[in-house]
């Protein structure tokens, strides 16, 4: 069912519509070097080869899992051939995030010298995955996962296409049922078009030869599938970074969401333990002590527990915290400290803080003058400086007007009272 012209194609108008450059370009058959961007079943190797089939060029299909340099000399060899006879060259190659650095420059000067046109299509962020001297040599384009209402365009057209579908099959699809369908395909066309062969296989055969695909056929083709989740790509940082943002936007509804969706997913729980603790300490801090605790105690029930009872407790974390008064501030106070500590140089303590337990450390006024806080009043050392000399003015923790924190702040303006007072002596 591939689409074998431009009008048959489904999905992604965004970029295929007239007036936007990839559709000019294949319209008219002028080529570029391009990089195909998005999930599986959204038409990356369809679209390559419409652009070849439009401009008249030899379709090169090369696989990163599969081959390496030598199969692409190999392509760049037969590109060459092509150029003699005044025949372009299309070098697809699928799944091109795979290929290293080595692999990726050796696309770069038959690019340069137009002796191909790369398309490459990759699953990943070319940000990350692709070299920067290829990303400037190719247009990027971003495909999207196609909507319900084309993945449905998509079985209609199988189901009534006589030579490459099914449709000389009298075939009884309630449309209930293939909503289903398109909503289990989860914005794959690929999937969506599997499923559909399996559900055929299964379908009831009626005493008129019409194979009839019921309810109970399409449950037991559709239970368990998986959203679109794969582990340390793009999809996993994007639904990560959801969870996060919920919480730290007070969002317990979509903070839950996230969670289950990265845990349908097949996410690690340990992996969301640790991001949940990691969360109380940088978006509430000490706003709510509460807090840390619970999502400490969550990642502890997770690890005794294990799959699927320890997850209700990292869910009763991710509720907490979303709801949870916030605070930044000691997250803020850390990235300061801590920049602070690698920029400056390697200074000294101050002698009044050293520990003196020899006499040769005490001839030296190691812990001289310094103040035991305990015999002040309130039992607070006023005017007492802790910093390196370089540093006496600092002052990194700024607690915010939210939880605890309130009582925090308020306490700290008391004792910077004191000390202003104690320097006025």
């Amino acid at each position: 069912m591939r689409p074998r012209r431009l009008d048959e194609f489904i999905g992604q108008s965004h970029v295929l519509r007239p007036g936007k450059p990839l559709y000019e370009a294949i319209d008219s058959g002028r080529l570029h070097s391009m990089i195909f961007w998005g999930p599986p079943g959204t038409g990356k190797t369809t679209l390559a080869r419409l652009i070849a089939g439009h401009s008249n060029a030899l379709f090169l299909p090369v696989s990163a899992v599969l081959s390496g340099v030598k199969e692409i000399r190999t392509a760049v060899a037969e590109a060459k051939k092509q150029l003699e006879n005044d025949r372009r060259t299309v070098l697809f190659v699928d799944e091109v995030h795979r290929f290293n650095k080595s692999q990726q420059d050796a696309f770069l000067p038959h690019v340069e010298d137009g002796t191909v046109y790369l398309i490459g299509a990759t699953t990943e962020n070319p940000s990350f995955e692709l070299n920067n001297a290829l990303l400037s040599r190719a247009r990027v384009y971003l495909l999207k996962p196609l909507t319900e209402e084309e993945l449905l365009q998509v079985l209609d057209g199988a189901l009534t296409d006589e030579q490459r579908g099914v449709g000389r099959l009298d075939i009884r699809f309630p449309s209930s049922v293939r909503r289903w369908f398109a909503e289990a395909a989860d914005g794959d066309a690929r999937r969506l078009l599997n499923l559909l062969e399996i559900s055929i296989d299964l379908a009831q055969e009626q005493e008129d030869g019409s194979l009839v695909i019921t309810e109970a056929v399409a449950r037991e083709i559709l239970a368990g599938g998986l959203r679109r989740f794969d582990k340390q790509g793009e999809d996993f940082f994007n639904q990560i970074s959801a969870l996060h943002k919920s919480v730290r936007g007070s969002a317990p509804d979509a903070a839950l969401y996230w969670l289950c969706r990265m845990l349908d997913g097949g996410c690690d729980p340990l992996y969301l333990a640790r991001r949940i603790v990691r969360i109380a300490c940088e978006d509430i801090g000490n706003a709510d002590l509460r807090a840390l605790e619970l999502a400490l105690n969550a990642w502890n029930a997770q690890e005794r527990l294990g799959s699927p009872e320890g997850e209700l407790a990292l869910a009763q974390a991710v509720i907490y915290l979303a709801c949870a008064p916030k605070s930044n501030a000691v997250y803020t106070a850390y990235k300061a400290a801590m920049n602070d500590a690698a920029q400056s140089a390697s200074l000294e303590v101050p002698l009044h803080l050293r520990n003196a337990p020899t006499k040769l450390m005490q001839q030296l006024d190691y812990g001289k003058e310094y103040r035991y806080a305990h015999d002040e009043p309130g039992a607070y050392a006023a005017g007492e400086c802790y910093f390196p000399d370089a540093l006496s003015d600092r002052r990194y923790y700024s607690p915010v007007g939210r939880g605890l924190e309130i009582k925090i702040a308020e306490k700290l303006a008391r004792l910077h009272e004191l000390d202003e007072a104690a320097r006025l002596r």
